[in-house]
Formats: C-alpha cells, structure tokens, sequence
C-alpha cells in the first residue's frame, strides 16, 4: 500500500511542477514514505535524515517530508527531535501535499498533518489521473481496520475500515489497463472486508474481470472472519483471479489467537481452506505468523508448527513478536530473547523446507508467467500464477506478454526457465 501511494503521491505533485528524480543528490522535496508494522522504524527515518544532511552539508537544503504512519504515530516527536524535517503527513493526508509544500516554500510554520481523512483522500485520488504505467499495477480499494489485534498498530495509524467508491476504483482500473496494465492487484489492510453500497470484493472482481486488457486479478492483505462464501466461490468461478491466496493467521494455537484478539480459531481457518479448495483445486496459500508472542508456550508454538505443515504454505512471513507503542500488547512480558530466536530459527527452517519441496516439484514443468520488465541485455522478469519470481533469457521482448515457461532451476528467490513455443514444440532461449 506504501507502494501504492508513493506512485499517487507523484502524480500530486505534478501539479505544482515537481517531477520525479533518481538522483539523490539534486532533489528539492524528499518525502520519506514509512511504514510502523515493525520495530526501529522510527530510527530508520532518523537515519534517512541524516543522510540526506550529509549530502546537502555545503547546499540549500532541500524541503524534508516525513509520511506514512511512523509520521501518524510519532509526528510531534519527529519534529521536536530534528528541526530539519519540515512536515509530518499521515496516510490519509497525502491529498494535502501539494498544499504543504508550497506553504514550507513560502516560509511558513513546520507542519504537522495527521487527521484521518480517508474520505477526503479518496475523493481526491479520484480527481488526479493515475499515470502509473507498470504490467502489475497496485490499486487501493480500502484502507483502515476496525478488528483491533492486540499487537497491531494498524487501526491507530490508518484509522477505522473505510472503502473507496465501486464506480472510482473500476474507474482507476480501466485507466490503469489503457496504460498498459496487465494485472492488478487490490490491495487493503483488510481488503476482503470491503463494502460499498452493498458491493462486496467478490462483485469487484467480477466486475474488474470484465476489462479486456486485464489478463490476472490478486488482492491482498485479508482477514480470515472476512473469508465470506460469495468470495470463496469467486475463487471457483473467476478465470482471471490468480490461484494464490495470503490469508495471515499468526498462531496454530487457539490460545494464542484469543490472546491476540484475531476473533477466528484454528478449526475456523482450516474450514475456509478447505472450502477454497473444494471451489479451486489447485489453490496454493501463503500466510503471516508472529513467533514467541507473549504467554506462547512449547506446546502453542508446536501447534503452529503443525499447521505450517498440514497446509504447505508455499511461502510465510514469519517474525518473533515486538511490540508496538500504543498497542494492548505493548505492556505484555517477553518470552526470552533466547527462547524466541530458537523457535523463529526452528519455525523458519520448517517454513523453507516446505518451499523447496514445493520448488523442486515444479523442476521441468510448465508455468504461466506473465513478464513485467527487463533486467539486463536479454534477461526478463516476471511472475506465474502463483506469484513465484520467474527470470529467463531471450532475444525477443516479453514484456506485457504471458508465456508458458520451462522451470529448469530455482534459488531462495526465484525460478529460472526458459520459453516454451508451442509452434516449434522447442525452446528458442537458453
């Protein structure tokens, strides 16, 4: 979603004649997008700023922005801890940009914005042509969360659930697709719990689906209570919704969930799985799990364990808990830094054995990419399917085309292959 607004916030400042640079050296904004999911964030915007010190020690200094949610969090803070950022900005402020900058431009006060203003936002996204041109393109289509785990600091920095209007984001779609746009993937903080009008995530993409560029729909990041059967069954029906599903479930143990707050039980997550799969066979799943929260014991941990494996998650986020300012966990007691690593080390091993496993299956077959740019003389990149990093060679331009690829090989990160010419019936690239 940072991702998302970054490109949006360009297309702001359009307006006022400024214009990206990759030059870091020349540039008269910086505007340091954050997210505060994690620990040290602030301390890595700190950093940032003292980098950008460093090489305007003997120049004008340039206008210093800081947004996303560590500014939603800690903006006063920031700005009586460094006198060199000029503006905080929360996430729902992006609007007002073009505003505050020609205000620290005409010497005003240093500015600190962190309303919530998602509506506001919203309607003025609308307004602003999305200039992004990329083969797999992000689109908003909610923000916000009203569910409340203990250990997130999302509805905080976000705000409560909010939805963009149905007509916007088919709207955005359609010039994202005339741009170029291949696939789209919807992103929210809980995206499947959007509603508009009576308008679900399952009536979006069978809307979306009906734009005739658009070859792949995804959406991401959702909440396992917001699985509803409409959207199950969309998995089963839809030709152009991708067969990989992220549904974060944190914990294997029921204790844990309850103390998280997450609202859902094992037994609960394991029925929606089995019901994707009865509507799409060849659905795979990827998941978020949060190691060594705090009560976990052996036994809960070795629950997790068990559901890593029963499922096959082809790919996992895991980390050990660390607690976020502000948040109910915040105050909680730490399992031992010790005990904590051990188990992430023991988790994440499991978690990769699994990957590989599934890696090496698909050693010599055929895979759906669709190739989103090139890499270097005739090396491209792109994605299958199920969201897998596919690089191969070729003298011809694959961009925005969809190839069925040969996987002859695979590291940590990606699959290597060659393509595939159902013509010839042989490859034509090493």
């Amino acid at each position: 979603m940072n991702e998302y607004d970054t490109d949006r916030i360009f297309d702001f400042v359009k307006k006022i004649d400024y214009e990206k640079t990759e030059n870091p050296k020349t540039a008269d904004c910086y505007l340091i997008n954050t997210c505060h999911i994690r620990e040290k964030a602030t301390e890595k915007v700190y950093h940032d700023v003292g980098r950008i010190k460093k090489n305007y020690r003997n120049k004008n200094k340039p206008i210093v922005i800081i947004a996303g949610c560590v500014a939603q969090a800690e903006g006063e803070i920031i700005l009586q801890n460094d006198r060199y950022i000029d503006a905080v900005i929360g996430p729902q402020s992006y609007h007002e940009l073009a505003k505050i900058i020609k205000g620290i431009e005409e010497k005003r006060d240093r500015i600190n914005l962190t309303e919530f203003e998602t509506i506001k936002k919203f309607d003025q996204i609308n307004l602003i042509r999305n200039y992004n041109s990329k083969i797999s393109s992000y689109l908003t289509i909610q923000e916000g969360c009203d569910k409340f785990c203990k250990f997130c600091v999302v509805p905080y920095t976000r705000g409560p659930e909010l939805s963009r209007s149905f007509n916007d984001i088919f709207d955005e779609a359609k010039l994202l697709v005339d741009n170029g746009t291949k696939e789209i993937i919807l992103l929210g903080q809980n995206v499947n719990a959007y509603l508009f009008n009576n308008k679900r995530l399952s009536d979006l993409i069978i809307e979306l689906e009906k734009l005739e560029g658009l070859k792949r729909i995804r959406y991401t990041t959702s909440h396992p209570i917001d699985m509803t059967d409409d959207l199950i069954d969309v998995h089963g029906s839809s030709k152009k919704l991708m067969p990989l599903l992220h549904l974060p479930i944190q914990s294997g143990s029921d204790k844990i969930l309850n103390e998280m707050n997450r609202k859902h039980s094992v037994e609960d997550y394991i029925k929606k799985i089995e019901k994707l799969k009865q509507k799409k066979t060849n659905i795979k799943f990827s998941s978020d799990f949060i190691i060594a929260y705090p009560g976990e014991t052996k036994k809960d941990f070795n629950d997790t364990l068990k559901i890593l494996k029963k499922i096959e998650f082809i790919n996992t986020y895991s980390f050990n808990f660390s607690p976020r300012p502000g948040t109910p966990a915040d105050s909680l007691k730490l399992i031992k830094t010790e005990d904590a690593k051990k188990r992430l080390k023991t988790f994440q091993g499991a978690a990769e054995n699994i990957k590989i496993n599934y890696r090496k299956s698909l050693i010599g077959k055929k895979v759906k990419v669709l190739f989103e740019n090139k890499i270097s003389k005739n090396q491209y990149f792109g994605r299958d399917e199920f969201f897998n990093s596919v690089i191969v060679s070729n003298n011809s331009n694959l961009t925005g085309g969809i190839f069925e690829t040969n996987i002859k090989s695979f590291n940590h990160r990606t699959l290597f292959g060659s393509i595939f010419n159902e013509n010839r019936k042989k490859n034509f690239a090493a």
